[in-house]
């Protein structure tokens, strides 16, 4: 009777731990990360591009290395590129951008700079988290150029064979 009575407690003492670690996982939503002056920060990167990205409340004006979007990524593609992560979110015109980028070419700087933005909305409002990640900007793309081999004119490119 005494070993029941003791296999009891210890089976509601494992109950209860198990219920505490529940309890634990269901109750930990992500808190927003924001600095003293109200801002978001988050890198993006693309191919060898690594964008630095602050987003606070604001008109929707997105500067890139201190220039306007519009003057700094020229070709309407790439400002397309940079809106997409407001527009799956759906706070266009609420967020000030800054932004400043390094390496690579404008394709990739544009790809960093929408990888940051994303990341960075995440931290400000959680609750975005679960639309971005959807279309799948949350993701860095991990495509970068293959190197190139020797004994090869480029990566995989051969030089002319001549059989005779």
């Amino acid at each position: 009777m005494a070993d029941q009575v003791n296999s009891l407690e210890e089976l509601g003492t494992v109950a209860e731990g198990v219920e505490a670690v529940a309890a634990v996982e269901i109750a930990a939503p992500r808190e927003p990360v924001r600095d003293e002056l109200g801002r978001s920060y988050a890198t993006g990167k693309r191919k060898d591009a690594v964008a630095r990205v602050w987003i606070k409340p604001g008109s929707g004006k997105v500067t890139v290395n201190g220039k306007e979007m519009d003057t700094y990524f020229a070709r309407p593609v790439l400002q397309l590129i940079l809106r997409q992560p407001m527009q799956v979110a759906g706070v266009e015109g609420e967020f000030d951008v800054m932004a400043t980028v390094k390496g690579g070419g404008l394709t990739g700087q544009a790809g960093a700079v929408k990888h940051g933005i994303s990341k960075a909305l995440q931290l400000y409002e959680p609750s975005l988290r679960g639309a971005l990640k959807a279309a799948g900007f949350l993701t860095r793309d991990s495509r970068v150029v293959e190197r190139k081999k020797y004994g090869k004119a480029k990566a995989r490119k051969s030089f002319q064979f001549s059989k005779r």
